[in-house]
């Protein structure tokens, strides 16, 4: 008895493990998304993640919701900094997440300061 209990427990860690893993590293897609930053928060109450918002649009119908793990640390100052700017997201889109990395399944690995195209503000 204490033998099937420790394999289906063996079983169970392993299968965990390999989804975090497969989560972690395997991209849904990438790309790239531009828009005016709007919103950039470090939120939660156990686990703060770091979340944001850029408009791709006039209206308010074309936000896109993204999140930035705590480890890119030189994005999460970029972002800080261009907050009410035009900016350039490269994203990775992951199959799922979890609690603690973030709200979206789009995480940035990459943010650079463009021209407005609706302004002409530097």
């Amino acid at each position: 008895m204490k033998r099937i209990l420790g394999v289906i427990l063996a079983t169970i860690v392993i299968m965990a493990v390999l989804w975090y893993t497969f989560l972690y590293y395997a991209d849904f897609s990438d790309g790239y998304r531009s828009g005016e930053l709007i919103k950039f928060s470090h939120k939660g109450v156990l686990v703060k993640t770091w979340e944001g918002e850029i408009s791709q649009g006039i209206s308010g119908a074309q936000i896109f919701a993204f999140s930035v793990r705590d480890s890119e640390e030189e994005i999460i100052e970029k972002l800080k900094e261009y907050q009410g700017h035009y900016v350039k997201l490269k994203y990775e889109e992951k199959f799922g997440t979890f609690f603690f990395w973030g709200d979206t399944k789009y995480f940035i690995t990459e943010v650079t300061k463009e021209q407005s195209p609706h302004f002409n503000r530097q």
